[in-house]
């Protein structure tokens, strides 16, 4: 190599070894300007968990005779003084369903359970059913407690609220009545809640009103006052979570 050749390369070389030396302490800025910000930064918020109430039920859930948007979960999940602080309601409810009944889309109490209660569910309420009317009431006890074992099984947290099926008059027909007891033995052996509309005269010294023309299912009337009686229930339950203003950024 040329003298000249080896001057140029020498010079390279210099100019290297200074890079090298002004690199590493800005690196090491670098590295420790992002580090201070990192620890400088206000934690990422929490994001409160999202509790689910699901509600398993027939024709008198999904607003059957009136509107779907006339559907007593429907109304509770549109009334704010209600709803603030909590979740929404799931409807899961088909008409012509019942513990064992069958109704819309192949669809059983136990089989909406299976479709709609998750892990994170913290309440399950079962409205009904009159369409079990005629069944054996062996056959309904056993699927009621099945329904009540899945909810368990998939949501080991979630609260049951079993509602019993009502009556329109104060002189039930005994299947009503044999439905009732079925459901109130299994929900009571499941530790869950039963609330028994038939003793508690739910509709039934209001019926004109409260009841559609079909003489069945609630008319708009009657699907407000399930609403009321439903937020009353499900309120201690699933009780509101209070909403707090974000936190400040720290400066």
């Amino acid at each position: 190599m040329t003298t000249e050749g080896l001057l140029h390369c020498g010079t390279i070389a210099r100019k290297a070894d200074r890079l090298r030396r002004v690199a590493g302490p800005v690196l090491a800025c670098v590295v420790t300007t992002l580090a201070l910000s990192g620890c400088s930064s206000p934690p990422a918020p929490v994001v409160p968990e999202h509790h689910r109430i699901v509600i398993i039920g027939d024709s008198l859930s999904t607003g059957y005779g009136t509107s779907p948007a006339d559907a007593w979960p429907n109304l509770i999940n549109n009334d704010p003084a209600f709803h603030q602080g909590r979740p929404d309601l799931i409807n899961a409810a088909q008409n012509g369903s019942g513990y064992v009944s069958v109704g819309d889309n192949n669809s059983t109490f136990g089989t909406q359970v299976t479709e709609m209660v998750t892990a994170e569910t913290r309440l399950v309420v079962f409205f009904g059913s009159e369409n079990d009317i005629g069944v054996p009431p062996a056959q309904i006890g056993a699927a009621a407690s099945q329904a009540f074992e899945t909810v368990k099984n998939i949501a080991p947290q979630a609260a049951i609220l079993v509602v019993g099926p009502p009556s329109y008059t104060h002189n039930p027909e005994p299947e009503r009545v044999q439905v009732r007891d079925q459901d109130r033995t299994a929900a009571l052996q499941a530790g869950a809640q039963f609330v028994d509309p038939i003793a508690d005269g739910w509709i039934m010294d209001n019926a004109a009103e409260l009841i559609g023309p079909d003489g069945d299912h609630p008319s708009t009337a009657g699907q407000h006052f399930l609403q009321t009686q439903m937020e009353r229930l499900i309120a201690p339950l699933i009780p509101q979570n209070p909403v707090s203003a974000p936190p400040t950024p720290t400066r």
